[in-house]
């Protein structure tokens, strides 16, 4: 008996005003969901976060048990032993979440979406689960943010970029420096290796901001995945 097949992640959809040619995957922060994280950005911005050419994807984490909360089922990407940069990473969980969402991208590339035009990122644990799933899995992906996100200290995500002759994503990295969950040093410290390992960064810092999102933040992130994910002129017949 083959093995069941992962159930499809649900998910929350902005569809693009006009011809689709490009995705744009945005994982949630841990308890949250597809729905929330959408009605969030819509919050900041008054409106959806939404472009004339770009599909976001708001897909949710399956509920698990999560350690740092005592075993407590969570919508969480993949667990954690704690809270923390220098602890080794739940390498199970994250892998077998790299595969569901890669299930996310192949129903991209089965609408017609070129690879190189899709982007992924999160906030907090959903931008770490896009750095692990595009520098390790994904390297052809059009660019990948974090926003207010960390990868541990020896991460899975620095020991495949070791070995790597690839040309990698960009990254859109925000932190907040009053960060008291996901502390600054975490974020800047993974710019850091990122950057060493050959990763094309950025590191925008927002003074006073604790862990959650801002406006001028979603603008910024709005403006840059314009700028990988550019309208498609129409090719001539």
């Amino acid at each position: 008996l083959s093995m069941a097949a992962p159930a499809a992640l649900q998910r929350s959809v902005v569809l693009p005003a006009g011809k689709h040619t490009a995705s744009l995957i945005f994982l949630h922060g841990s308890g949250d969901t597809g729905q929330g994280a959408r009605a969030w950005v819509k919050q900041i911005l008054n409106q959806d976060m939404a472009f004339q050419h770009i599909k976001v994807i708001y897909p949710t984490a399956p509920a698990r048990p999560y350690t740092p909360m005592k075993g407590a089922f969570s919508t969480v990407w993949f667990d954690r032993y704690k809270i923390s940069n220098d602890c080794p990473e739940h390498i199970e969980s994250i892998d077998s979440m790299c595969r569901g969402l890669t299930d996310l991208i192949n129903d991209e590339i089965k609408n017609g979406i070129e690879k190189n035009r899709i982007l992924i990122g999160g906030f907090s644990m959903g931008g770490g689960m896009a750095m692990h799933l595009a520098y390790r899995f994904h390297q052809d992906l059009a660019g990948v943010f974090a926003l207010s996100s960390f990868l541990n200290r020896d991460s899975a995500v620095y020991q495949a970029l070791k070995t790597n002759k690839n040309v990698l994503p960009e990254l859109f990295q925000c932190h907040g420096t009053a960060d008291e969950l996901v502390f600054y040093s975490w974020g800047e410290e993974t710019n850091k290796m990122l950057k060493s390992l050959g990763v094309s960064t950025s590191l925008h810092t927002f003074p006073n901001l604790n862990h959650e999102l801002s406006r001028t933040e979603i603008e910024k992130l709005k403006t840059w995945i314009v700028e990988k994910l550019p309208v498609e002129r129409s090719k001539a017949n």
